[in-house]
Formats: C-alpha cells, structure tokens, sequence
C-alpha cells in the first residue's frame, strides 16, 4: 500500500509540475526562436532576401512587425505570420533582437555605386540613418551591413509604391531616381553593421 502510495504521489506531483510549465508564458527568446528559419539565429540573417534584426531600433522593429500584422506594409509571409502574435508578444520579440549583437557580413558590392551612394546618404539620410546607416534616430532602422538583395527589393517597394514612405523619408528622397536608390542601397551594403570607425 505505502508502494502505491509513492507512486500515485510521484505521478501527481510530476503532472502538477507537467501543468505549471505549460502555463508558463513563452519568453522573449522562445518566442524569436521563430523568425530564426528566415533572419538567422538570435537576428543575424543568412540569407541575401532577409534583414537582419540583430542590434536593430526597438521601435523600428515594432512598427514593422505592426505594419505588417494589419496589412500596411506588403509582404508575402509575415503578414501571414504576425497575426499570431499579440502586440505584447510584439514588444517582446523587438527588444530581445534590439539588445543582440549585429553581425557584419562581407558581400559584394559595385564599388562605384557604394561611392556614390555614399555622398547621396550623407545628404539625403543621414539626419535619420546615423553615422552611415550603422546608428538610428527615432524609428528609422539602422541600414548598414544589410543585405544587398534585401536593399534593393526595399528600394524597388518604395519606388513602386508597393512599400509606404514616412513622410520625412518621401521629401528626403522624392528627387531622387531608380539608380540613385540603387547607388544608396551597394553603399549600406557595402558598410559593416556593428563595425566602429
């Protein structure tokens, strides 16, 4: 009987604990676990299509992910993918990859497009993309070592209309043509995100 006693106590308590876990509310980190098939474990993104969140503005990140939870901002998954999340879930998730460490990827760029890029975001971003892209002001996300591929198919959305500019963003740039974009995007591309100078 004292056998069965044990054994009946040991079970109880173990489905006590089974229930206690479950109803446990996902942290931060399991929650961006996630999103590491697309922008890479803990934000860092392997993949020329995909930005990296790593080291990223809190607030930029928020108001993509909301953006794209009511259909604002276009996209062909994370549409999808964001309704699923609460707007607190949402919080969560942006800071936790705000407070990673970016990763700097090599990649290759056309030189002479960096070049110029880089005299136009001087004068054309730099108020909100900081020190070359690689520091934010605001909301403005931070833009250096980002991917080429990814640069350019943002560029594209917004020349297209596809992708909504903020209004600060539409008369910085509203003089500006397809190639100049471009020439903006091999810049970013072309600096080291995290990279001090």
């Amino acid at each position: 009987m004292t056998r069965r006693w044990s054994v009946w106590a040991l079970a109880t308590g173990a489905l006590a604990m089974s229930a206690a876990a479950h109803a446990a509310p996902p942290t931060a980190a399991m929650l961006a676990n996630a999103c590491g098939g697309c922008h890479g474990t803990q934000g860092a993104s392997a993949g020329p299509s995909m930005p990296n969140l790593a080291g990223q503005s809190k607030k930029a990140l928020v108001e993509a992910m909301k953006a794209f939870k009511s259909g604002e901002r276009s996209s062909t998954v994370m549409g999808r993918l964001t309704k699923g999340y609460s707007d607190a879930d949402i919080v969560a998730m942006s800071e936790y990859f705000s407070k990673q460490k970016p990763t700097a990827y090599a990649q290759a760029v056309d030189a002479k497009k960096a070049d110029k890029g880089g005299m136009l975001q001087e004068k054309h971003c730099g108020r909100c993309h900081v020190d070359d892209g690689q520091d934010f002001k605001d909301d403005a996300p931070i833009m250096a070592g980002q991917w080429l591929g990814y640069l350019q198919i943002q560029m594209d959305e917004y020349i297209s209309g596809k992708r909504k500019m903020s209004e600060k963003m539409a008369e910085k740039v509203k003089h500006l043509s397809a190639d100049d974009m471009d020439a903006i995007a091999h810049f970013y591309a072309s600096e080291k995100m995290g990279e001090t100078k």
